[in-house]
């Protein structure tokens, strides 16, 4: 399962917000790029950038920023934020981010999600931010009546390359994923599913990797790693390629001579 760092940006500083409240974010740092460095010098093999800015008015704002990430590192980038038409989608992909993530329009603008997906394959995530299991949108400040997995479903068929899940209500608060909800998207669905919200431990971790048989194939780490209680590092060998549970023991002999 892969190990995702989240890089959230609010007026081109990395911060983290409480359940998606723009009014209790904290910053964690004033220069997003050596967050980057610092996670994948860590094992990073992915970085998750959200444009908190940009979810609120729907246009890309920290473009400066996601350009500074994307020149400063090797690994492939995935962003979302305030998506809502095909050129802030091109913008994106002009600075060499890997994939743009889709929330408000999926709901919104289905038509739009199914062009992009033909034009850019393998390159669109939906991003599905669910309150009670119904989907949020515009920087989670309304909820529609859409259900979370209805609308995996159909951006499904319309050639999504995955969906990440997240639980608004467990999201920044450390308080373990929804595994019910993961495990009934994934279900739903064949593309693999992001889990995204709540990861505080390598206990919820190794709690997710029993999902990854079923197209639970990455998670999303924010809070956890700002403040401390997970690095990536561990991180990485807890459920990553090559994780501990995979190497076998050296018994300084051979268990079939």
């Amino acid at each position: 399962m892969e190990v995702i760092p989240a890089i959230d940006l609010l007026e081109g500083r990395c911060v983290r917000l409480y359940q998606g409240d723009y009014d209790r974010s904290q910053v964690f740092s004033e220069n997003p790029v050596d967050v980057a460095k610092q996670w994948i010098e860590q094992g990073a093999t992915r970085l998750h950038l959200v444009d908190l800015d940009g979810a609120k008015v729907g246009k890309l704002v920290n473009l400066d920023a996601i350009e500074a990430i994307a020149q400063a590192v090797s690994v492939p980038i995935e962003v979302g934020g305030g998506l809502r038409t095909r050129e802030s989608v091109q913008q994106l992909f002009n600075l060499g981010v890997q994939w743009a993530i889709l929330g408000t329009v999926a709901v919104e603008q289905p038509q739009l999600v199914q062009q992009l997906c033909q034009e850019f394959p393998e390159k669109i995530i939906i991003g599905i931010d669910a309150r009670n299991g119904k989907v949020a949108t515009r920087g989670w400040l309304e909820t529609s009546e859409v259900l979370a997995t209805q609308l995996a479903v159909q951006m499904q068929e319309l050639g999504a390359a995955a969906v990440i899940y997240t639980d608004i209500h467990r999201d920044g608060t450390l308080t373990g994923p929804n595994l019910d909800a993961l495990r009934e998207l994934a279900a739903a669905i064949s593309i693999p599913v992001i889990a995204s919200g709540g990861v505080s431990s390598i206990t919820d971790l190794l709690s997710l990797l029993a999902l990854e048989p079923q197209g639970v194939t990455g998670v999303i780490v924010g809070r956890a790693l700002y403040t401390g209680d997970i690095s990536v590092s561990e991180a990485v060998r807890a459920v990553g390629s090559g994780r501990i549970q995979d190497i076998p023991p050296d018994l300084g002999f051979s268990a079939f001579a």
